[in-house]
């Protein structure tokens, strides 16, 4: 056996990575997440008069249902003024047309807890499980007072009428 130094009469293959089936699966893989992460976008734009097609159908399930409170104590589901009365009907139909329904409450700054407390409230027993408030963020400027209740930044001034910390006690000592 020419060239060959083991005493094995089959000849000796290197082994060699198979590149084509990689390549296929990491296209594949490429493509799942792109598609799963599209239907996960929300998509939000501005409202534009959109073309019209005979074999159109409309969306049975939106993706979350939005129930606001206003300042007056009123509620609507979207855009429609709900009475209070007819909260929990509203809720039983989202959730008997879709049980994976999803609602985010957006309630004013000046609505009642009480009000709050109801939505969420006849949103259970309804059977929704999903619920979520919406809230704006507020970009806290350096060196601004800190929100009722919070603590006050390190080395920032205390917020008017807020308790004064109490003075640091030297090591040893028993008052």
């Amino acid at each position: 056996m020419h060239g060959s130094h083991s005493s094995s009469p089959v000849p000796i293959k290197k082994a060699r990575i198979e590149i084509i089936p990689l390549i296929d699966i990491m296209f594949f893989l490429l493509a799942s997440f792109m598609l799963v992460s599209l239907t996960m976008i929300n998509m939000k734009g501005i409202d534009v008069n959109l073309p019209t097609a005979t074999s159109a159908q409309p969306n049975s399930k939106p993706d979350f249902t939005m129930v606001s409170i206003d300042a007056l104590m009123d509620i609507y589901f979207e855009k429609d003024k709900v009475a209070r009365d007819d909260v929990l009907p509203r809720f039983q139909d989202l959730y008997a047309k879709n049980k994976d329904v999803r609602i985010f409450i957006r309630a004013d700054k000046d609505a009642t807890y009480e009000t709050v407390i109801f939505v969420l409230d006849k949103a259970r027993t309804a059977g929704i499980q999903k619920v979520g408030l919406e809230i704006r963020a507020n970009a806290q400027e350096p060196g601004a007072p800190a929100a009722p209740g919070a603590p006050a930044a390190p080395g920032a001034p205390a917020a008017p009428g807020a308790p004064a910390a109490p003075a640091a006690k030297p090591p040893g000592s028993t008052s």
